[in-house]
């Protein structure tokens, strides 16, 4: 296991590389003069000279590349151009907030749509099962931002419930005072996506043989879903969650706006209304490592879940 884990570990060098490349280029040749963006309409040309050496943009593009890769080794992304604050500070101030909705989020999300499609499961083909599904494709039809209008004003604004919006300093506060209308508004989104999605795959090892052989057998229904269809459903369910970690991150932006949470999603939405460069880029190389680090821990897991795999 840990040779694995090692070897995954150092493929993942070539391929960072490769982003990081790629997030260099695109951020130069598309993403225009930063000096101009820092300078503002009314700077002269020897204003916006001195800015391009202080941010070594003048120099060859193999030395800026290099500038950013230990940029990337070091964690030190320099200042942003919004704010003024290292970018590291604005990551880590922000990465908390974040947090404090998306880990609620992902284990009510992930327990509640694995209970649904199990209790679906036993009636399936029945009218339950396809009212289920029928609501279900209602409830992905809705924008995000109808959920977030009508939650906000029937329960924050007309029964008082919750607050409308707001963060504070405390984290039980948060936690328990602000965070709860958000983390319901992101269920009623996420929740019907992830239910069609786990049904199938619980359906898929319903119809295999060996669950076949346990019925013949005469073990119950419940010990079938519970024990056996939901041990090998596992692999397929760990492989969503995983795989969507880094993007539920980033796409709780416009929660995180509608309700003034200063999160990463927020400072995501800032940075590009200010084209705020060094900030974008810090997120878009984490997320990039993120992703590749959440692949290898999904492999762990399976190896967990079904000690018959082989880690090659």
């Amino acid at each position: 296991m840990l040779a694995y884990i090692i070897r995954r570990l150092w493929q993942m060098v070539p391929t960072m590389l490769g982003v990081i490349v790629l997030v260099f280029f695109l951020f130069s040749w598309v993403g225009g003069d930063p000096a101009y963006i820092l300078a503002g309409k009314m700077a002269n040309a020897e204003q916006i000279e001195n800015i391009r050496t202080q941010l070594g943009v003048n120099q060859p593009y193999y030395v800026q590349l290099w500038i950013f890769i230990k940029q990337v080794i070091t964690f030190d992304y320099g200042l942003s151009w919004s704010t003024g604050e290292t970018v590291s500070q604005v990551i880590t101030s922000r990465i908390g907030p974040s947090l404090t909705l998306l880990v609620p989020l992902l284990i009510f999300q992930t327990v509640i749509s694995i209970i649904l499609a199990l209790a679906i499961s036993l009636v399936r083909g029945t009218w339950i099962d396809r009212s289920f599904m029928a609501a279900c494709t209602v409830a992905m039809s809705v924008s995000i931002l109808v959920y977030i209008i009508l939650f906000q004003y029937f329960l924050a604004y007309k029964l008082n419930l919750f607050p409308v919006q707001g963060w504070g300093n405390n984290f039980w506060s948060n936690l328990f005072h602000y965070s709860p209308l958000p983390i319901l508004i992101m269920l009623a989104v996420s929740i019907a996506p992830t239910l069609r999605l786990y049904r199938s795959f619980i359906l898929d090892e319903v119809g295999q043989d060996y669950i076949r052989t346990a019925r013949a057998k005469g073990v119950s229904e419940p010990r079938i879903l519970f024990v056996h269809v939901l041990r090998n459903a596992s692999i397929p369910i760990v492989t969503d969650v995983m795989a969507g970690l880094p993007a539920l991150l980033i796409g709780a932006f416009l929660i995180e706006r509608f309700f003034g949470i200063p999160g990463i999603g927020r400072e995501v939405i800032l940075a590009v209304e200010r084209s705020d460069f060094p900030v974008i880029k810090a997120i878009t190389i984490y997320v990039a490592a993120l992703t590749m680090l959440f692949n290898l821990l999904a492999d762990v897991i399976y190896k967990a879940i079904d000690p018959r795999l082989k880690l090659k």
